[in-house]
């Protein structure tokens, strides 16, 4: 139903307009009584086989929704109902920004795929943090962090530990987002030394708490063999605790569609390949010491297993739920089941 005729309309529009309006009806139609329950039933695959054990968390099932989708924390409870074992909110930052100028979100239909340049437009930490203190399900929560555009690279380390201090009590892991395009100089992070620097600061406040939280690192899908070894040696020195891996793609190659010349991070079919394979890097480099999230053109149950035989211990959905709709979900739990 939804590939047949929900997704033709819906992508009849500008696809931003169509988000918030989603959220909207979302939001509007969870408040019926009963709602919830029958997409639960729907939706959820509930079996001992899919749960997860990673860096001190219990997933209810490996299938997780990326950052980016529910960006400002408006909808984690009722993602929960649709079969997802962990929801990831953000990328979020210190001060609410607007974003990069509209239009800014791109269908690319013959390619599966889709182009953004948000530029990190979200409500700011303190408001995100506040709907947060308000979460209904037992869904596990990861917190996707980032450096307000204005803020320069000297300062950057401030902006996450921020980020880190207001979120540190409502969320269950951290994000370090160091890869987006879509931030002018932000990928200038992930060179070895201010990262190493950021994630041992990050660390180290981390260590100051009562009981500490998991940390992760999100990676492009445009680093060099030479970059990932940087990053297995970053992340081994460091003690985070696993990598996320991919982001958005900064290539062009083989697209059919109007819109591939758009700037900004591409998502969907064409980045699948080069994100398992940043995934089997890792793993086989590494000698797996460390748990990575796949993340990267997950269309089919097949795709995902794909990402789990290369080394992935959990994977992630965003462009693969916009083109397959929430049945993806389920099928991806009832193969692993």
């Amino acid at each position: 139903m939804y590939k047949a005729i929900i997704r033709p309309i819906l992508f009849l529009f500008d696809p931003e307009k169509v988000h918030h309006f989603t959220f909207t009806f979302l939001k509007f139609i969870f408040k019926i009584p009963l709602v919830g329950g029958m997409v639960k039933s729907t939706f959820q695959v509930n079996n001992n086989k899919l749960e997860r054990n990673l860096f001190g968390l219990t997933f209810k099932n490996p299938v997780g929704l990326a950052a980016g989708f529910d960006k400002n924390a408006l909808l984690f409870d009722e993602f929960s109902n649709f079969g997802f074992g962990f929801v990831e909110i953000g990328t979020v930052t210190p001060k609410p920004q607007e974003g990069n100028p509209k239009k800014r979100l791109f269908r690319l239909k013959e390619d599966q795929a889709i182009i953004n340049r948000m530029g990190f437009n979200n409500d700011g930490v303190e408001v995100i943090a506040k709907r947060l203190k308000q979460r209904q399900s037992n869904i596990i929560i990861g917190g996707n962090i980032g450096k307000n555009k204005i803020t320069p690279n000297e300062r950057a380390i401030d902006d996450y530990l921020i980020c880190f201090e207001k979120l540190f009590d409502v969320v269950d892991y951290f994000v370090v987002n160091v890869s987006s395009p879509n931030t002018p100089n932000l990928r200038a992070l992930q060179d070895k030394k201010p990262l190493t620097e950021l994630l041992h600061t990050l660390q180290q406040k981390n260590q100051d708490k009562v009981a500490s939280k998991p940390i992760l690192l999100k990676i492009a899908p445009d680093l060099t063999e030479e970059q990932l070894l940087d990053i297995i040696e970053i992340v081994n020195q460091t003690k985070i605790a696993g990598v996320i891996a991919t982001n958005t793609t900064i290539s062009r190659d083989n697209l059919q569609s109007v819109n591939k010349e758009e700037a900004g991070g591409l998502s969907g079919k064409p980045v699948k390949n080069r994100s398992t394979d940043v995934i089997r890097f890792l793993a086989q480099k590494s000698n797996k010491s460390f748990p990575i999230i796949g993340v990267g053109g997950i269309h089919s149950a097949e795709d995902a297993l794909e990402k789990l035989e290369a080394g992935a211990d959990l994977v992630q959905l965003y462009t693969g739920f916009i083109y397959e709709g929430p049945a993806l979900v389920k099928r991806i739990n009832k193969q692993l089941s």
